[in-house]
């Protein structure tokens, strides 16, 4: 698929344009989950992001700020701290990040209404303008119903080159084969990341985050399963986020095993099993619809030949 999107996508495409009228860009809810280790991060992040989106000249937005533990972040028009109680516990019991997201889902919390969209964001997460022009075009012309866009991690300063080095598969996986499967085929067939994600309000809310603790590990990759199963359409964001890199080769190796972990129970999980059910009626699909094309052009080659 990475072949295949060299000649099907656009690999340099040019910084995004607002492709739609500023007024007519629906609410914005960045989502930001954090267990609240590192506050002068997530303050930097959220200033550095805030004043993006204000030069970018978008106005309906907001950043949550979901965290386990009290951030004390000063009150704005822009901002609310959402703290998950200790004993918070979901139908499923799920765990980790996915716990946290299910919360801001329950209806004394949840604040949003069907028109809205939410982007979620790791804690380090620095948006673009060309990522938040990308994200109101996509809201404004639902491209689909969910989104991912492409993630990069050397723009600012670099903490460890060996662990950077190794996330620039990463841009190439995104550039390449997860473009391919969001613009062209409309299907997660890579999985999803856990930032730079855009979701339309309902959609969250009829899927949920609680998948047990199985499906916490990697609930971005349980979640995509569960939008494909009940058959939302995926699309391709423009423009990049920012993000760094583990900053130890021991970090590095510990996130990269979480994420094999969780892959492997998500594997073996019946929403997994819908999915590749899907993926073979969704290529069996093409190919009776190619079978039937060319046996119309079989025929009318034959009639032609018969007149003739």
């Amino acid at each position: 698929m990475n072949i295949a999107s060299l000649f099907c996508t656009n690999l340099w495409p040019d910084p995004p344009k607002f492709e739609i009228q500023k007024a007519d860009i629906p609410f914005i809810c960045f989502r930001v989950v954090t267990r609240g280790l590192y506050r002068n991060l997530v303050v930097d992040s959220l200033r550095k992001n805030i004043d993006t989106c204000h030069r970018t000249g978008i106005e309906k937005f907001k950043f949550e700020v979901v965290t386990d533990t009290a951030l004390n972040l000063n009150a704005s028009l822009f901002v609310r701290e959402i703290v998950v109680p200790k004993e918070y516990v979901s139908k499923n019991k799920s765990l980790h990040k996915a716990r946290a997201l299910h919360y801001c889902l329950e209806k004394e919390i949840n604040i949003l209404s069907d028109d809205d969209w939410i982007v979620h964001l790791d804690e380090e997460t620095i948006i673009t303008e060309g990522s938040v022009v990308g994200l109101a075009n996509f809201a404004t012309k639902e491209l689909g119903s969910l989104g991912q866009g492409v993630i990069t991690y050397a723009n600012e300063s670099v903490v460890n080159w060996w662990t950077t080095l190794a996330d620039s598969v990463r841009v190439a996986i995104d550039s390449g084969l997860m473009k391919f499967c969001f613009q062209k085929l409309h299907r997660p067939l890579y999985g999803l990341k856990g930032s730079f994600i855009i979701v339309k309000s309902p959609v969250e809310n009829a899927l949920g985050f609680d998948f047990g603790p199985r499906g916490s590990i990697a609930e971005d990759l349980y979640f995509a399963l569960e939008a494909w199963k009940n058959g939302y359409k995926f699309n391709f964001v423009e423009g990049e986020m920012w993000e760094k890199s583990p900053f130890t080769v021991a970090d590095y190796i510990r996130q990269r095993k979480r994420w094999f972990v969780g892959r492997m129970f998500t594997l073996l999980s019946p929403t997994c099993l819908d999915g590749i059910a899907s993926t073979c009626g969704f290529f069996g699909q093409l190919d009776t619809e190619f079978y039937i094309v060319q046996k119309e052009q079989n025929v009318r080659e034959r009639s032609t030949s018969d007149v003739v």
